[in-house]
């Protein structure tokens, strides 16, 4: 089926979003089950803004980060939802596209650019930085070799890479992980994207080259004005670079708002719960952690009602393990999905 554009002037204001995700369901198909991933997530990323993407392990947001670009696993499928990505020509919904269609190949990595959890196995070991990068360069435009390796000498020194005209010739195998990391920076920057999706780009780091990335970060997105979307399970991450912030849990939004409120004034028990659970400098000595309590529920017996009331000190018997809750806003631009508030 053809995409379509869409034209509805309340849901294409050109200052309000580069991505517009409504009501996204992701599902996994297996022999016994079907695994619900991602459940009603909705979000938007506007223009020259980062939006962390935040929670466990396991909670959907790789999955929601792959299912933008309809690279989700062969047994996994949108069911429901809208993916709405603005570009020079308009306002496409990427869910009815093709995913091995030129349209779609043509936006990825060109409009829409995404930086992988662990780059050393993003980057193919018997080619050059180099080459590949120019690959993804000459795959979406005209340039010639001599000026696709212009253009990567020209993005790995935006990057911060040591002596760019070197570096290119360069192995993965022969650079250290900081070092590969700009270089997949510079493979995502170097078609120009309006959009940069970067999956837990610093976890595989140690804290002193994770605080040169995100540096990296929040300067191309000053200079190239991106909008960016930051996938964690760090609060110190997210809280470096994020203008707002979706928790998510169980595949489904917990609570989305700006990122003092989310940090200074958080309304769900699960954000609750997880800054209580973050280390603090100046807690008193031997002062405990306060934990979660109990595990994540298995997708293949999905809770009824909230699927966060199994874990909830909060919860209201015959309420929250009854019906779903709603999304309420409990100040203009903060929503949580919370009984407590409905």
């Amino acid at each position: 089926l053809p995409a379509t554009v869409v034209t509805d002037p309340a849901r294409m204001d050109s200052n309000e979003f580069v991505l517009s995700v409504k009501n996204l369901h992701v599902h996994f198909f297996t022999r016994n089950a079907t695994l619900r991933a991602v459940s009603g997530v909705s979000f938007d990323v506007k223009k020259g803004e980062t939006l962390g993407i935040l929670g466990e392990s396991g909670c959907g947001k790789s999955v929601t980060a792959f299912s933008i670009l309809k690279i989700v696993p062969a047994n996994g499928k949108i069911v429901e939802g809208e993916v709405l990505h603005r570009n020079g020509e308009g306002t496409i919904n990427l869910v009815e596209l093709d995913p091995k269609g030129e349209k779609l190949r043509d936006i990825r990595g060109n409009e829409i650019a995404l930086v992988f959890q662990e780059p050393m196995s993003s980057f193919s070991p018997v080619y050059t930085i180099g080459n590949q990068i120019m690959e993804v360069i000459q795959f979406h435009s005209d340039s010639s070799v001599t000026q696709a390796r212009e253009q990567a000498v020209d993005i790995l020194r935006r990057v911060g890479m040591p002596q760019p005209d070197k570096t290119i010739d360069a192995y993965p195998y022969t650079l250290s992980g900081g070092m590969l990391q700009r270089a997949m920076i510079g493979m995502a920057l170097s078609c120009a994207p309006n959009l940069l999706i970067a999956d837990e780009p610093t976890s595989a780091l140690d804290v002193t080259i994770q605080a040169q990335i995100l540096g990296l970060f929040r300067d191309l997105q000053q200079e190239l004005h991106l909008a960016v979307m930051m996938i964690s399970h760090d609060f110190g991450v997210i809280a470096q670079v994020a203008d707002s912030v979706l928790v998510m849990y169980l595949g489904q939004a917990m609570e989305l708002g700006a990122i003092d409120a989310i940090f200074h004034n958080p309304r769900h028990p699960y954000t609750v719960g997880l800054l209580e659970a973050v280390p603090k400098f100046g807690r008193r000595g031997g002062a405990p952690l306060v934990p979660i309590p109990g595990n994540v529920p298995d997708l293949r017996r999905y809770p009824e009602g909230c699927v966060f009331h199994t874990r909830c000190s909060q919860a209201i018997n015959g309420v929250c393990d009854v019906s779903d809750p709603p999304d309420v806003e409990v100040e203009p631009g903060h929503t949580v999905k919370c009984h407590l508030y409905g």
